[in-house]
């Protein structure tokens, strides 16, 4: 084992430790800059399919929303928004607690009811048409 260790030694070079350096610090600031969504700025609640309130993070208030099988409550805090109940059968919406970062999304399918966030900096899981 000392033979490989040796011979892989003998073929470095000081430059070569630089850049395998330098990439190390590229993947960590990519992890921490890029991989992180936005600061979310305003909340989108819609149902039915049609927005049915815009709203901006700053302010604590709780809103309703009528949908199919009855009412769904979402609660807005400073720079976060949840689902807080939803009469829907399963409760994902309820489950995914507070999202905090622009791009995220709750969907309450069967009520028809849905909390988006918005902010400059969203990040997408996925794209519809």
């Amino acid at each position: 084992m000392r033979d490989v260790l040796a011979g892989w030694r003998a073929l470095l070079r000081p430059g070569d430790v630089l850049v395998a350096l330098g990439g190390l610090a590229l993947c960590g600031y990519a992890v921490l800059s890029l991989w992180q969504g936005g600061r979310p700025d305003g909340a989108v609640v819609r149902a039915g399919g049609r927005v049915v309130a815009e709203v901006d993070l700053a302010t604590p208030r709780l809103i309703e929303v009528a949908g199919p099988l009855g009412t769904t409550r979402i609660e807005i805090q400073p720079g976060r928004a949840r689902v807080a109940a939803d009469p829907g059968p399963r409760q994902y919406c309820v489950r995914q607690g507070w999202l905090t970062q622009a791009g995220a999304v709750a969907i309450c399918a069967p009520n028809e009811v849905s909390l988006a966030l918005t902010g400059r900096g969203a990040d997408y899981d996925s794209l519809n048409y």
